[in-house]
């Protein structure tokens, strides 16, 4: 069994039709969905919210460990250890191309725990934000990353260049929210 899959993104309303793919005379599977490092990945870059469902489940231990008593320092340990960790697995990926409906779905695992704790816990545009900033913080530390140009700074030396788009999937990716927010 071949690992090597093909997933063509294209969003043009006509994509042209393309010639199967072969690697050393086999033929690549093309496919509509990809997991990547935990991630399912469609055709549309809509971002599966698994992750909800893997969350819900984790919230049964949260309440047996509650049931035993144990301190609210553990618990909040452990749901950053286990719950918050899966929440926020990718986000700086798919956070931005989530909808409101899915987004209500995550954030109500966050409610629970807070309930179940007894004390508040960050939101997830809260984490989202923060992993993006620590993120682009990282990448403009490292001039041997890939994506170091992307953040110029303007010539006062203060502000990074924002990228002009007009289109809502690039608006909300990474790089134009990574620059809006090392910039605030």
């Amino acid at each position: 069994m071949l690992k090597t899959v093909e997933m063509i993104i294209d969003f043009r309303r006509t994509p042209p039709a393309l010639p199967p793919l072969s690697i050393m005379d086999s033929t690549v599977a093309a496919v509509e969905t990809f997991k990547l490092l935990g991630s399912i990945i469609s055709r549309d870059l809509k971002w599966d919210t698994h992750t909800a469902k893997k969350a819900q489940q984790r919230l049964y231990f949260l309440r047996q460990l509650r049931k035993f008593n144990l301190p609210q320092e553990l618990l909040k340990q452990f749901y950053s250890a286990v719950i918050e960790s899966v929440l926020c697995t990718s986000i700086t990926v798919w956070f931005g191309s989530v909808t409101k409906s899915d987004t209500r779905r995550l954030q109500r695992s966050v409610r629970t725990a807070e309930r179940i704790i007894g004390v508040p816990l960050p939101t997830l545009r809260e984490l989202y934000t923060s992993r993006v900033r620590k993120r682009a913080q990282k990448i403009t530390l490292d001039p041997s990353h890939p994506c170091y140009p992307l953040f110029e700074l303007l010539p006062s030396g203060r502000r990074y260049r924002a990228t002009n788009t007009r289109i809502a999937r690039h608006k909300n990716s990474f790089f134009p929210r990574a620059i809006y927010l090392m910039n605030s």
